[in-house]
Formats: structure tokens, C-alpha cells, sequence
């Protein structure tokens, strides 16, 4: 029996550390640096003896989302096959609704459809924006090249 999808209303979403907060979050993230490829133990403090052992690729996140925190940014954190509306995925590649649709009618984008509604996975939105952003740094490096070799002061 399969679960039911992943809703972009599961997402985690932090608020902006103070710097206090983001201090701690810096020293963590030092601290997890060495775990690498080890298993880690949590445990708690004063009466609770209780421990947790996270496995090596959640201290790969966790030591992620730490350094983001020491950095003074904010995170969303969800699944990668969350649902998102095409507001949402417009939202997350910073184009209109109406571009984003156009992606999905000519098939750069996979989606489905919920009654009427489109729905796209967060993975495949993630998915073409990496290949778009590919294709930029690609189209970036031959004009660089094309200036260097027109010495155009570049």
C-alpha cells in the first residue's frame, strides 16, 4: 500500500537565525565537518538518557543546513517529490505562471494533472533548472572566450 504524494504543505520552513543562533549553527557545522561517512549519536542533556544514531547522508544535511544558518540565510526544506502548484514552481524558477505553463504544454517540464489543476514534482522543476543553468554557465564561458579572444578587455 503506497502512501499518498508528499504535499508542498509538508515543507519545513526556518526563520531567519539571530546571531546567537547562527553562531551555534556555525560551531555544529564544524563539529559535523569530520563525521564524513560515520554514523553520529545524539543524546540528551540532564535527565533525558535518551539517544538518536543518524545515519552518515542525514549529517551530510544537517551539517548543510547548519552552514546555511551560520551563514544568516533561511531555509525551506521538502521532499523532492512534493507536489507543487504552477504558482509554486513559477515561484521557485522566478518566472511568470504563464512561461511556466508554456514549459509544461511544450514538455520541457513533466506534469500531471489533478482534476483541472496542474501539479508538478519539486524534483523535476529542480531537475530543469539545473539544465538550464548548465546551459548558461556553457553559453557564458564561449562568450568569455570569444571576448578573451577578440581582446576585448574581458
Amino acid at each position: 500500500m503506497s502512501s499518498p504524494p508528499i504535499q508542498f504543505s509538508d515543507a519545513f520552513t526556518t526563520d531567519v537565525p539571530n546571531s546567537k543562533e547562527a553562531e551555534i549553527a556555525l560551531q555544529c557545522a564544524k563539529q559535523l565537518a569530520g563525521l564524513k561517512g560515520k554514523t553520529f549519536r545524539l543524546s540528551g542533556s540532564g535527565r533525558s538518557k535518551e539517544t538518536v544514531e543518524l545515519p552518515a547522508k542525514a549529517i551530510r544535511i544537517l551539517s548543510h543546513i547548519l552552514r546555511q544558518m551560520g551563514n544568516g540565510n533561511a531555509l525551506t526544506v521538502f521532499p523532492t517529490n512534493t507536489q507543487l502548484t504552477t504558482q509554486q514552481a513559477a515561484d521557485l524558477l522566478g518566472v511568470s505562471r504563464p512561461f511556466l505553463v508554456k514549459l509544461l504544454e511544450t514538455g520541457a517540464i513533466p506534469f500531471h494533472k489533478v482534476g483541472t489543476h496542474r501539479r508538478v514534482i519539486y524534483e523535476d522543476v529542480f531537475r530543469y533548472k539545473a539544465d538550464i543553468d548548465s546551459k548558461r554557465r556553457e553559453v557564458l564561458a564561449e562568450l568569455t572566450k570569444q571576448a578573451q579572444d577578440l581582446d576585448l578587455g574581458y
